[in-house]
């Protein structure tokens, strides 16, 4: 595993992260529900003008004989989208709110950690994704990093509230799961679908439910942090996902707490609690776990067919039915022959085999 490799998960729980205590600036007297809503839709806004500056920009390189990224997903794929759209983009946030209603937010964000937990035995049980020892103690430390930087004695509890924030994880875990099926399309069309979905759906609940809207800078600012903190890093998760699998981009993802309460230092300075430097330590040791992981075995791989950004590497090694001008990477749709070769590897688009 390289720090290249691992950026852009690092990346995301950082903008993430980051968004947590911006958001908290700005909440004010907006509802959570209608707060989780606009910052879902400032992420799906957001990465929609995006694609529309792209596409614009992709149609002198399309005159010019090249060709480029695709602004559809398969149809056979649509229904992995929509589930993780449901799971995570509607039925998580509502459920995470609710949850929020009956209790207080210190043991909620305990409780969040769980999410990482569950997103990594899910894919483990249900989707069969590798998991080396080295990864699990990674994934280990780094939980155990973010339940001690959450922690405040005497504060947790079984409740209902509890209960409804353990489903909500649960509904992110099975997310990030159905996404990783879709990864190798375009990140920012799956970012913006699930963004502009969820944020309709949860600012029209908010709406409904009688909240109103904040003023006309708050509502900008709170946009444009839904479109760094959720829309970019949404982008950049299933990039990682893309090239990590999703037990390991969520590990990696899991040290967003860490990322908040740096920037919360910042705009309320505090000297950290010794939980603070502990919590580094454990989710350092995990990061560094995850980094020095070296899986390498003999494998197959079967026939496939699909589109995404490449180079010519030994996994690509096909003849183009289009002009090329010889610039990479590339994206077109491309056909993989059955390969049998050896080589260190993680659980990305290419390697999903079973052990």
């Amino acid at each position: 595993m390289s720090v290249r490799s691992a950026a852009p998960a690092l990346i995301a729980a950082l903008l993430f992260g980051a968004s947590t205590p911006l958001a908290k600036l700005l909440a004010g007297d907006v509802s959570p529900l209608l707060l989780a809503g606009l910052l879902y839709l400032g992420s799906g806004l957001g990465l929609g003008i995006l694609l529309v500056i792209r596409r614009v920009a992709a149609r002198g390189c399309m005159a010019a004989g090249a060709r480029g990224a695709s602004f559809t997903i398969p149809r056979g794929e649509l229904p992995w989208l929509v589930g993780a759209i449901v799971a995570g983009g509607m039925l998580g946030p509502a459920l995470l709110m609710s949850g929020l209603s009956t209790m207080d937010a210190a043991p909620a964000a305990l409780l969040l950690n769980v999410e990482g937990v569950l997103t990594a035995l899910i894919a483990w049980l249900v989707f069969k994704e590798n998991a080396d020892r080295q990864v699990v103690l990674g994934m280990l430390a780094i939980v155990a990093g973010g339940v001690l930087l959450a922690w405040r004695p005497g504060e947790a509890g079984i409740s209902t509230g509890a209960l409804l924030v353990v489903a909500a994880c649960l509904c992110w875990a099975v997310d990030n799961n159905l996404t990783r099926k879709v990864s190798a399309n375009d990140a920012l069309l799956i970012a913006c679908l699930k963004g502009l979905a969820a944020g309709a759906v949860n600012t029209g609940l908010g709406l409904l439910a009688g909240a109103g809207l904040p003023s006309a800078g708050s509502l900008a600012a709170t946009l444009l942090v839904g479109f760094a903190g959720y829309g970019l890093s949404l982008a950049l998760f299933v990039v990682a996902l893309r090239s990590l699998g999703t037990a390991r981009t969520g590990a990696y993802f899991s040290v967003a707490p860490l990322f908040g309460v740096l920037v919360s230092f910042a705009v309320w300075p505090a000297i950290p609690a010794w939980t603070f430097w502990v919590a580094s330590a454990l989710m350092a040791v995990g990061v560094w776990l995850h980094l020095r992981e070296r899986h390498e075995h003999p494998h197959t791989h079967q026939p496939m067919k699909h589109a995404h950004a490449h180079s010519h590497d030994e996994h690509h090694r096909h003849v183009h039915d289009f002009p090329w001008d010889g610039v990479e990477p590339h994206v077109h749709p491309h056909l993989h022959s059955a390969l049998t070769h050896q080589h260190a590897h993680y659980p990305d688009i290419h390697h999903r085999h079973a052990h």
